[in-house]
């Protein structure tokens, strides 16, 4: 599987580059008031509202640093179905962004050398397996899982119609 890497602090994860829609430099966030910290805010990407999530706020309580690697991750963020948890699957594909640092490089390992970290935090449901390379420890964000229902149903009208 081929995955785009990104930074939290020192630590690496990734992303799916199946689910990349298109990688952009940051741009100018509408914030929205009493959302979250980890919503950075929202922006018009091709006449769509797309709210933003804050990787490093919301995995490490800092908002992203304004390196000229810290991109805005467009991914299509498909729910799953309701049978394997609250959301309902007839919503459809949700274009996310996800803002990270040092997005630069991608890997491509074969799905089977990904390892469960043997701990499930059930406050943190989008961390999934790792794998390791010679520069140590990645871990896989399922960014289905990024947004709790409550944030999903305040934001998905932004982007219907």
């Amino acid at each position: 599987m081929l995955m785009l890497l990104f930074y939290v602090g020192d630590d690496r994860y990734a992303l799916d580059s199946r689910r990349v829609v298109e990688v952009i430099p940051t741009v100018t966030l509408k914030k929205i008031h009493n959302a979250p910290e980890y919503i950075a805010g929202l922006f018009n990407y091709r006449g769509h509202l797309v709210p933003v999530i804050d990787l490093c706020q919301m995995l490490q309580g800092t908002a992203a640093r304004a390196y000229l690697s810290t991109r805005i991750v467009l991914v299509n963020c498909q729910f799953p179905d309701s049978s394997e948890g609250n959301r309902d699957s007839s919503r459809g594909p949700l274009i996310l962004g996800v803002m990270a640092e040092r997005v630069t490089e991608t890997l491509d390992k074969p799905e089977t050398e990904f390892v469960s970290p043997g701990i499930k935090i059930d406050s943190t449901p989008y961390l999934g397996e790792m794998i390791a390379d010679d520069r140590g420890m990645i871990q896989f964000v399922r960014v289905e899982h990024l947004l709790p229902e409550s944030q999903t149903n305040y934001l998905l009208p932004q982007q219907e119609g």
